[in-house]
């Protein structure tokens, strides 16, 4: 890979891990059997997001579990119920919206961890397995249903869920649809391809539709970009997990620092938080930690679905 420019090499701390009691260890799950290769699984954190009192959330997707873990670094067990929760986006101030990879769009009340449908099928059709998802500031709703697609398969699928209830069809070719974020403006949608090693560019016109989609940035390793976050600058940081780095990545996609994970190679997912957003959480799975390093810009506001 040539850069014009070598970007800054900078390591996140460990922010906390997943305490003892809450792991399972010695547990089979059908999720780690599919997706890892039977590999003995205790946990998988995904799912970062951040509260207005600044606590952050992550899922554990092998055992359908929400954590809260706040500004100290204890945790919390919010829901356990029978899904795959990955990525997570607020609703309100007491509800979560959920990619769930089992069972649809879930959604999670905070305060009793109560876990009901919100959206399980399309035209009766059950989703391959969703994965991650974002809001913009009218309330739509962009979310990747990811399944086991990939280079052999470049069956992925993004779709828009507007506020009336109209499910929007966007993409249906992409190898294995990850991370889902807007840009500060709203007009372009990003979308990571893990299978494919890359990153897409999906332009949105004002009708709603895409056009001249393409590959805005390509990385390399056994996996590919994961989760995705937007700073104000309209930097798209670039969780990449198989080689354990955050790619901090400028308009013209070069990278402009490149975050070391200290805890292994399974960074997954990213989300910005602290008293002023320049605060970047990211979870390294495989170990069950909890990552951050500060930035220089703050990411963009959360967008809720409702207040």
């Amino acid at each position: 890979m040539f850069f014009l420019s070598p970007p800054e090499i900078r390591e996140a701390a460990i922010f906390t891990a997943m305490p003892n009691r809450f792991r399972r260890k010695g547990i089979r799950s059908a999720w780690a059997d599919a997706n890892r290769g039977g590999i003995e699984t205790d946990s998988f954190l995904e799912g970062p997001v951040v509260d207005r009192e600044g606590n952050l959330f992550v899922t554990d997707i092998p055992f359908g579990r929400i954590f809260r873990i706040d500004a100290t670094g204890e945790w919390e067990l919010i829901a356990e119920y029978d899904g795959e929760p990955n990525g997570m986006k607020f609703r309100s101030a007491q509800e979560l919206l959920i990619a769930d990879y089992k069972n649809g769009l879930m959604i999670c009340d905070i305060r009793t961890g109560q876990v009901q449908p919100f959206l399980e099928r399309r035209h009766s059709e059950r989703f391959r397995g969703l994965n991650d998802l974002t809001f913009d500031t009218a309330g739509n709703l962009y979310f990747t249903d990811q399944g086991q697609s990939g280079l052999h398969d470049p069956s992925g699928r993004v779709y828009r869920l507007r506020p009336t209830g109209q499910l929007d069809l966007l993409l249906a070719n992409v190898p294995s649809p990850n991370g889902i974020v807007l840009s500060p403006d709203e007009r372009v949608l990003f979308v990571a391809a893990t299978r494919g090693n890359c990153v897409w560019r999906a332009p949105l016109m004002e009708d709603g539709s895409l056009s001249k989609v393409g590959q805005f940035f390509t990385s390399n390793g056994p996996s590919g970009p994961d989760g995705l976050a937007m700073d104000e600058a309209g930097r798209l940081i670039v969780a990449n997990t198989g080689i354990g780095l955050a790619w901090v990545l400028n308009k013209k996609a070069e990278p402009e620092v490149v975050i070391r994970s200290p805890a292994g190679t399974s960074l997954t997912n990213i989300a910005f938080g602290g008293p002023h957003r320049k605060t970047l959480y990211c979870t390294e799975s495989v170990s069950g930690s909890i990552l951050r390093i500060d930035l220089d810009f703050p990411g963009v506001p959360q967008r809720w679905g409702r207040d």
